[in-house]
């Protein structure tokens, strides 16, 4: 990146100095995706620890494209399929882009593509690859923001993006 300076290397993230500006920039992957899947009425959510917060948050299913060895040419809807099946055990029959844009212009290059999941069959139990510990959670869409209450209340942290999710899945 001619003209930014390199603060600091991982092995997934870097941090950039821009002019003053400092933020971060994912490596080994070409972006991000995050599903909507409704399923006989139901939202269908994921929760696992953070780090980063230090507790667990409620989540849309989402994950990397093209993070995986041997695999850093897949496409964009090969993700979200592939994604959905790992985190909660549901195959789409059809998955649409609905919209693109960053979650956190400020702090980061990333751009998440958010992705329509429809006709889902259960084909799993989901749960994440090895690393990860997920809860599924299906949540009939009147019952987000009780749901989403009743989760703060115990220490969890809520994903806006939910109701991003919310939104597109009513209409």
């Amino acid at each position: 990146m001619p003209g930014n300076e390199i603060l600091g290397e991982g092995r997934y993230l870097r941090l950039i100095n821009e002019d003053g500006w400092e933020y971060v920039d994912r490596k080994r992957c070409t972006g991000v995706v995050l599903i909507v899947a409704v399923h006989e009425g139901k939202l269908i959510l994921t929760e696992q620890r953070r780090r980063a917060v230090g507790t667990t948050v409620i989540e849309l299913p989402a994950g990397l494209v093209g993070d995986t060895e041997g695999n850093e040419t897949e496409s964009f809807v090969d993700a979200a399929k592939r994604e959905l099946v790992e985190e909660t055990g549901f195959e789409a029959g059809e998955m649409s882009l609905l919209c693109q844009g960053p979650p956190s212009s400020g702090l980061s290059s990333e751009v998440v593509s958010l992705f329509l999941a429809e006709k889902l069959i259960r084909v799993g139990k989901g749960g994440g690859d090895e690393r990860e510990n997920i809860t599924v959670h299906e949540v009939p869409l009147d019952q987000i923001e009780p749901f989403a209450e009743s989760a703060r209340k115990r220490g969890a942290l809520v994903d806006p993006k939910i109701f991003a999710g919310v939104y597109f899945a009513k209409t």
